[in-house]
């Protein structure tokens, strides 16, 4: 009996024993399985794998890193920054553009649950909404015909044409200056700033931005301190953003402010819920927001769609027959006409899919700890979209790398550009409308009434011949051409003088 119950006793330890031990095998496993971040380059203490950051066309790098250890295709981006949005809405801190430029009191870089943000957020979507838009069709037309005849009567400066246009729409948007004026000292300024903005944004741009302590070191320690060009760069961003803005202010109180989106939210003050100052302040930066969120990103548009109608003659000729059966020879086209001419849209589409003027959307820091698929993603990691590889790997019959809009005409499509152009989840671009418009009008206003071809060359044998074309972009957070030729002529007399008589019409 007391044998028994010892071997009882025994047993039940036993038992126990082994119960406990799988318990604790489990946990184990489980917290193994939970402390799985990520597979990549492997980490360095302080700096992560920041070292591994490749500083030429980090997209190309990352499209490798997605084949050797990533996920494919847009399910995480789609999982993480749209279904999860609470989690990866937030902005990397950045120490030298953020807080010692002080690009951090508008909203991109803005933490997501910074109240400020959210003011401005919901006054960026309130004055660009679709009903609000509709307003600066007017506008866009005539900036469209300014440009054409400006691409007409001095082709070979159709960059500087092209910036311009884009940066008369947005100042004429978001400030009310006349479209007419010559390259106002705003547009230009505008330009410098952006520039600076797009190199000082890219990952790893400063040391201080990895190790924040840098930024008390003394401007004269060199490459490590960034007082320098933080002080530059704050005053070329409140230049920027105050300059114009006190221009509308005193238009407004002279009663001559032209409607705009600055004098609009302005005028609306009276039935704001918040203090004027911190309403003001509001539509201060929410409208220096717009150049970068809408300029930079329209010219660079125009001028990849230039590229690839210079490269694709037969392209540009079928676009254009559209475009004559459905608006003739009389009138240039308007924003109304979306909708209307798929062939169009769908090259629209394959200029954005083939070359996006963003290949990386601006980095997420993820707020909380997180687990996905397995693997353990810590609070503070930073997440960089490559938006440049989901345009190159589409479900489709052809080849990613060419630039074919039949692609869009398919049976099944692959996904619109637009739909990771302009950001993802709760960072999606207020101003993406607007953009749309912008692109789609000055397009279209080109194939109406120009040629774009390439140059041509002599070769070696003395025979004239299209030269060939091979363009480099720029590495930063809009990724520009770099300068190239190409031919502009008019299609017809009579459509160049349409476009005359548009743009001679604009005060």
């Amino acid at each position: 009996m007391v044998l028994l119950e010892a071997e009882s006793l025994s047993a039940g330890v036993s038992t126990g024993l082994m119960i406990t031990a799988t318990c604790i095998f489990l946990y184990t496993l489980q917290r193994y399985a939970s402390d799985l971040t990520p597979p990549g380059p492997f980490a360095l203490p302080i700096i992560g794998n920041m070292w591994a950051f490749p500083f030429t066309k980090p997209w190309l790098a990352f499209l490798d890193w997605r084949d050797t250890y990533g996920t494919r295709r847009y399910q995480a981006i789609d999982d993480l920054l749209e279904k999860r949005g609470n989690l990866y809405s937030d902005r990397p801190r950045y120490t030298v553009v953020g807080e010692l430029m002080g690009l951090d009191r508008g909203m991109p870089i803005m933490q997501y649950d910074d109240p400020k943000r959210r003011l401005q957020r919901k006054l960026a979507r309130t004055a660009l909404s679709a009903d609000a838009v509709r307003k600066y069709h007017g506008v866009q037309s005539r900036v469209a015909a300014l440009m054409c005849w400006a691409f007409l009567s001095d082709p070979g400066r159709f960059r500087d044409h092209a910036r311009l246009a884009a940066g008369r729409i947005i100042m004429a948007v978001t400030y009310g200056l006349p479209v007419s004026g010559a390259e106002h000292e705003y547009i230009t300024h505008a330009e410098e700033t952006m520039e600076m903005i797009t190199q000082a944004t890219m990952p790893g741009a400063f040391m201080a931005d990895i190790i924040p302590i840098l930024k008390h070191l003394p401007a004269w320690v060199p490459f490590l301190s960034p007082k320098r060009h933080a002080r530059k760069g704050r005053a070329m961003i409140e230049r920027l953003v105050e300059t114009p803005f006190n221009h509308v202010v005193e238009e407004m109180a002279a009663g001559t402010a032209l409607p705009s989106f600055t004098h609009d939210l302005l005028d609306d003050m009276s039935n704001a819920a918040e203090d004027d100052g911190e309403y003001k302040q509001a539509v201060l930066w929410s409208a220096g927001s717009l150049y970068g969120a809408g300029g930079e990103t329209t010219y660079t548009t125009v001028l990849v769609f230039l590229i690839c109608m210079a490269q694709h003659p037969q392209i540009q000729k079928k676009a254009q027959e559209e475009l004559d059966s459905l608006i003739g020879s009389d009138r240039m086209p308007a924003i109304t006409d979306r909708g209307k001419l798929p062939y169009i849209e769908a090259i629209i589409k394959e200029v954005m899919r083939w070359k996006v003027a963003l290949p990386f959307a601006i980095p997420r820091r993820v707020d909380r700890d997180d687990v996905y698929k397995g693997y353990r993603i810590p609070a503070g990691s930073i997440v960089i979209p490559n938006v440049w590889a989901m345009g190159m790997d589409v479900p489709s019959k052809y080849p990613a790398d060419e630039f074919v809009p039949e692609r869009f005409l398919e049976d099944r499509p692959p996904v619109d550009p637009a739909t990771y152009a302009f950001g993802f989840g709760r960072r999606v671009c207020p101003g993406k409308l607007l953009a749309e418009n912008s692109v789609f009008l000055l397009i279209t206003s080109i194939l109406f009434c120009c040629n774009v071809s390439l140059p041509f060359t002599v070769d070696e044998y003395g025979e004239k011949r299209r030269a060939e074309m091979s363009v480099e972009f720029t590495t930063s957070l809009v990724s520009y051409p770099l300068p190239f030729e190409c031919t502009i002529e008019p299609r017809s007399a009579g459509r160049s003088e349409v476009v005359k008589r548009a743009s001679a019409s604009v005060e």
